[in-house]
């Protein structure tokens, strides 16, 4: 195992421990709000956040390792950054039709 500069490992580990932190307030979240509709939102954007700290520490680390820039772990968050709420939007969508619309304004 390499080892690696302290000016690598503190960020990274603080972006997991704040990884962990957004998504545990996104899962408490869903488990404290009431309705369908307000529990869409605590978990989309605690994972989408959680998520982008993550790899942010992983390319930080990779990019180390290898003694390059490493960008492919950015398309994994982009995909997810683009992906994670359009399924919240079609949730939330069929949420309103199966209540009949109640919802509407």
């Amino acid at each position: 195992m390499t080892d690696m500069p302290a000016w690598i490992i503190v960020p990274a580990a603080l972006l997991i421990v704040v990884s962990g932190l957004l998504t545990l307030i996104g899962s408490i979240g869903l488990l404290r709000l009431r309705s369908f509709n307000e529990r869409m939102h605590a978990p989309t954007l605690g994972m989408t956040l959680g998520v982008f700290c993550m790899v942010l520490a992983s390319m930080l680390v990779a990019t180390t390792l290898q003694g390059r820039p490493v960008f492919h772990e950015f398309l994994i968050s982009l995909f997810l950054i683009m992906t994670a709420p359009v399924t919240a939007i079609l949730l939330m969508q069929s949420a309103i039709r199966r209540q009949g619309g109640r919802n509407r304004e």
